[in-house]
């Protein structure tokens, strides 16, 4: 640098260095709990405009509490949220399930009550007249009949007691999958806020401004 300023050395600026991975580290407690002791500084002005010491209390608790000391571990911790869509996908699937084993179910009842009613239509030789006096429940036993061909596609029919122990089991499924899902989202969102506390106290947030500062 001195050579610089003497006129000694070139003045061109050096190709830029990758940043090596290890620099981008930050004991973030540390970093923190520096930066809440300040009260002066650029720097600390412009992130009490927008947050307040109770909230990045809260941040550094939480990052205590979570063993959260480096910010790319938050970061990383942040941007995985591959659980919130597995648990999306599951709950999905089971719901899916759900509706289609109540569907069946409904089309048994149904085929059950109104197949001795279409048993007696062939016995009357498909008559126009029993048509008539019975086509509303002709009707539900066709619709039945069709839900079922279509859901079996072809598999054997289950007992009415498996149906039943299924979607006993499937809805318990669903309730817990629901709860983690929106556990997940709870955790997801505490992550980006606080997240985002860190990242405005200890200017991580504008890379230009940060850069102008290190000149």
């Amino acid at each position: 640098m001195q050579a610089v300023i003497d006129g000694k050395a070139s003045t061109r600026k050096p190709a830029p260095e990758r940043p090596r991975p290890a620099s981008r580290r930050v004991d973030l407690v540390i970093d923190i709990q520096e930066r809440m002791c300040q009260s002066k500084g650029p720097t600390y002005e412009r992130w009490a405009k927008i947050y307040n010491l109770r909230q990045m209390a809260g941040a550094l608790q939480y990052l205590l509490e979570n063993g959260l000391t480096d910010y790319e571990a938050l970061a990383a911790k942040t941007t995985a949220a591959d659980r919130v869509h597995t648990l999306a996908g599951e709950l999905q699937a089971v719901e899916a399930e759900l509706d289609k084993t109540g569907h069946l179910m409904g089309a048994v009842v149904d085929y059950a009550k109104t197949r001795p009613v279409f048993d007696g239509y062939k016995t009357a030789r498909y008559s126009k007249k029993y048509l008539a006096q019975h086509e509303g429940e002709l009707a539900t036993y066709r619709a039945a009949r069709a839900t079922m061909n279509d859901i079996l596609a072809g598999a054997k029919l289950p007992k009415m007691d498996a149906l039943k122990k299924s979607h006993r089991e499937l809805a318990k499924k669903k309730e817990a999958l629901y709860a983690d899902y929106r556990a997940a989202q709870r955790q997801m969102r505490e992550l980006v806020a606080v997240k985002g506390n860190v990242e405005h106290l200890l200017g991580l947030t504008d890379g230009r401004e940060n850069k102008a500062q290190e000149r």
